[in-house]
């Protein structure tokens, strides 16, 4: 973080949640003038690469307590005798209580990686994919006891690319996300913006997985390859998995497709070869390009398992 204005003291932070968004704000706090009171994790969250958010924050010398203390109202009265000032919530997914929401003494905010209000709940990166949206975004709100609701304190939009997965969106969101952050702690909080959500507009995603994770056959192409790559946070692992389609009545799930724009008339599920190591697959429309499948727990080219069968089954 830059060196704060001078019309900005500095501020007693507490910090919660996981993952690399929270690793990352973690460090650039560590390196500012403002104070972290401590850091709130779970302490046996596996790190997707490198240390834990946990295992980072007490390398680094700093109080932990766990992530779902979030939950306790008694936890209030900690973080008023810590004279916490702002508690930034990034990526977590516990429901904090409404007397810890309040203890801070500016207020507590939190980290959104979807723009709200049409993009509340969760994995909102992949249902962006999924629903072929070309604009994503990150939204820093305050929080309230509702999830998601609270007024909007900054917000950025960014394009989603063609080829984007969701890995990739999801990436966008942490570096536009800290981003937001940084403008917060740098900004005196007397002007600390506040726009009420319109949630006539508000859409809240569930941990439900779309079509329960299975490959329509006869939808267009688009729509699969869009559920393709909205599963994919290779090589991490994605909250959906993989889309599944069945072969010879086992699960094989599609890890990497792309559009032919080769128009069929096949009946859809029919297999094509391509190439040594991909198949084509017809669709409503469109012939769509199988790379890479999930075969009996093991990543493979669609070739190895499709290759010699006439149909996929939906």
């Amino acid at each position: 973080m830059h060196e704060l204005p001078v019309s900005v003291k500095p501020l007693n932070v507490l910090l919660v949640g996981e993952e690399s968004a929270v690793a990352q704000t973690l460090k650039r706090l560590a390196a500012s003038q403002h104070r972290i009171v401590g850091v709130l994790a779970s302490p046996d969250k596996a790190a997707n690469a490198g240390a834990s958010v946990w295992q980072l924050a007490q390398q680094l010398g700093y109080r932990t307590w766990t992530a779902r203390t979030v939950k306790d109202p008694a936890f209030a009265e900690v973080m008023r005798d810590e004279q916490v000032d702002v508690l930034l919530n990034v990526h977590s997914l516990y429901i904090v209580a409404p007397a810890v929401v309040a203890a801070p003494r500016l207020g507590s905010f939190n980290l959104h990686p979807g723009p709200l209000p049409e993009y509340a709940g969760l994995n909102t990166a992949s249902w962006a994919l999924y629903r072929g949206a070309t604009e994503h975004g990150v939204t820093l709100h305050c929080m309230e006891p509702g999830i998601d609701t609270g007024p909007i304190v900054f917000q950025t939009r960014f394009a989603v690319a063609e080829g984007d997965t969701a890995l990739a969106v999801y990436s966008k969101c942490i570096r536009n996300g800290l981003a937001l952050v940084e403008r917060l702690l740098a900004t005196d909080p007397a002007a600390w913006p506040s726009e009420t959500q319109d949630l006539t507009r508000r859409e809240y995603f569930s941990k439900q997985i779309p079509e329960d994770g299975c490959v329509r056959w006869n939808r267009p192409a688009r729509e699969i390859y869009n559920f393709v790559r909205a599963c994919d946070y290779f090589p991490f692992a994605s909250p959906w998995g993989s889309p599944r389609a069945a072969l010879n009545g086992l699960p094989v799930g599609l890890i990497k497709a792309r559009l032919t724009g080769t128009a069929c008339n096949a009946l859809s599920g029919t297999v094509r070869a391509a190439s040594n190591e991909a198949v084509e697959v017809a669709c409503a429309d469109e012939w769509l390009r199988c790379e890479r499948v999930l075969w009996q727990e093991r990543a493979v080219n669609a070739a190895a398992v499709l290759a010699q069968t006439a149909t996929v089954q939906l």
